[in-house]
């Protein structure tokens, strides 16, 4: 399987949909699926949106729980890859990532009136 690298610059606004979830190797037993290393893989549902365009929502598998990954924080993707797949009649495009890290803030937020202190 060929995987395709994906520039996430590209994406506009990531932001976490669904929170870290431990990715399942076998529905019937519950197992999780592992990588090569023993890590955990989790799954995070990560909307896109470009300039002028609807909102996606794409599944990436990480290795590793996310830190500081909530649903509604916007979220930085660093290695993402796309690897086109097909069983069947059926086909599609998974992700996966390096890591999914929440995004530093760009800017913060009032500091509330500026002057005097005091209270009521």
């Amino acid at each position: 399987m060929q995987s395709i690298p994906v520039d996430t610059s590209r994406l506009g606004v990531l932001r976490c949909a669904v929170g870290p979830e431990p990715k399942l190797a076998d529905f019937e037993t519950k197992q999780v699926k592992k990588d090569r290393d023993g890590n955990t893989i989790y799954t995070v549902g990560v909307t896109v949106r470009q300039d002028g365009r609807r909102v996606s929502v794409i599944e990436i598998a990480v290795p590793g729980e996310p830190k500081g990954v909530l649903e509604g924080v916007e979220v930085r993707v660093t290695g993402m890859e796309a690897f086109a797949w097909a069983m069947g009649d059926r086909h599609g495009i998974s992700f996966r990532a390096a890591a999914i890290t929440p995004a530093p803030a760009t800017s913060a937020a009032p500091a509330g009136p500026a002057g005097k202190g005091g209270g009521a």
